[in-house]
C-alpha cells in the first residue's frame, strides 16, 4: 500500500521525503561502530566489578588482571583455564610457549589469535600457578559468564577443565567431556561450545594432540557450517 504525501502529513507532523535512496551500508557501518562501543563499556564496566572483589586469594597474590583481549565482535570466543607469569608479565592472554602452541593449532584450521577474542575462567593468576579451586572457579564463573554475554560470540572454545567447569559445571575429565559439541544458555541465548585441551597441558603431554586435533576439525566444520565470517 502507497500513501500519499497529504495523508501522511495530515496525521502526523510534516514529513520531508528525500529522493536520495538509503545508504544502507553507512547505517550498518554506524550500528557496528556503536555495538562496538557499547561492548567496550560494558567490559570496562565489568573489569572494575572483578577489580572490586574482596577477600580473593587470587586477587591478593597478583599483580595484573588479565581480563581479555582480541577482537570483541569476532564470532568466536576462546576460554583458557587462568593466566601464568607471562601473561601477568605482559597483561595479555596465551603468551610464552603455550601461547606460541595456540597459535599453530588456530593456524592449522586457518585462524589466527588476532581473529578471535580470548579470555579465562579466572581472571587472575594463581600463586605458583597451582589449578584454581573449585570455591575460586564458581567465584569466578559469575564474571565470566557476563562477559560472554558481552561478547556475546556465535561459538565458544573451551580450553582446558577449568574454562569446562566454569562455564558448565561439568565436573568429570576433560578427557570424557572434550571433542563433542554442547550448549550452554546464558540471558536466552544459546551459544554451541566445544571442550578441548589446553595448549599448556599438550606440552606436557604431548600424545594428546592427536585428540585435540580432531576437536580442531570439528570447530572448522562449525564455522563452515553457519557460514561464519572471520575477519
Amino acid at each position: 500500500m502507497s500513501y500519499k504525501e497529504e495523508f501522511l502529513n495530515s496525521i502526523e507532523p510534516i514529513f520531508i521525503f528525500s529522493k536520495k535512496p538509503l545508504n544502507r551500508f553507512k547505517i550498518q557501518s554506524i550500528e557496528k561502530e556503536n555495538d562496538k562501543i557499547s561492548k567496550i563499556g560494558q567490559i570496562n564496566e565489568l573489569k572494575k566489578l572483578i577489580n572490586s572483589i574482596q577477600n580473593c586469594n587470587l586477587k591478593k597474590n597478583s599483580q595484573n588482571l588479565i581480563l581479555g583481549e582480541g577482537n570483541i565482535n569476532s564470532p568466536i570466543m576462546i576460554i583458557g583455564e587462568a593466566p601464568g607469569l607471562e601473561e601477568e608479565k605482559n597483561g595479555k592472554t596465551f603468551q610464552g610457549e603455550s601461547g606460541t602452541l595456540l597459535e599453530k593449532m588456530l593456524n592449522a584450521i586457518t585462524l589466527s589469535k588476532e581473529q578471535l577474542y580470548s579470555s579465562y575462567a579466572v581472571n587472575f593468576r594463581p600463586p605458583e600457578d597451582r589449578k584454581p579451586t573449585a570455591q575460586e572457579i564458581k567465584r569466578y564463573s559469575v564474571f565470566l559468564k557476563e562477559h560472554i554475554s558481552i561478547i556475546d560470540p556465535k561459538i565458544i572454545i573451551l580450553f582446558g577443565s577449568t574454562a569446562m567447569e566454569s562455564v558448565t559445571s561439568i565436573g568429570e575429565r576433560i578427557s570424557n567431556e572434550r571433542g563433542k559439541w554442547k550448549e550452554i544458555i546464558l540471558k536466552n541465548k544459546t551459544y554451541p561450545l566445544m571442550i578441548t585441551f589446553s595448549p599448556s597441558y599438550l606440552i606436557r603431554f604431548p600424545e594428546n594432540k592427536k585428540f585435540s586435533w580432531q576437536d580442531l576439525k570439528k570447530i572448522r566444520q562449525k564455522i563452515q557450517d553457519l557460514n561464519l565470517k572471520i575477519k
